[in-house]
């Protein structure tokens, strides 16, 4: 019969950066104590660095041209109005 050994395993995204780990139930109640103590931070993204991302993404343009055309009719009467 054999046993299984369970190891840390970390979690990767697609880059290859770590954002998570397993940890054998032993380490857990090490430090359950301190993780039930700290409360997540909120996931808040980088306006800048969703801008930026953001021209780089086929769909969004794709999105925000259709809206421009939809608009543009209505954006001439406004900007080009001689009232």
């Amino acid at each position: 019969m054999t046993t299984a050994v369970l190891k840390r395993q970390f979690i990767k995204d697609a880059t290859g950066n770590p954002i998570g780990v397993i940890l054998p139930l032993e380490e857990f109640a090490l430090v359950e104590n301190i993780l039930d103590s700290h409360r997540p931070l909120p996931y808040r993204p980088d306006p800048l660095t969703q801008m930026a991302k953001a021209v780089k993404d086929p769909l969004f343009m794709a999105d925000l041209h259709n809206t421009m055309l939809t608009f543009s009719d209505i954006d001439t009467e406004w900007w080009e109005s001689e009232q």
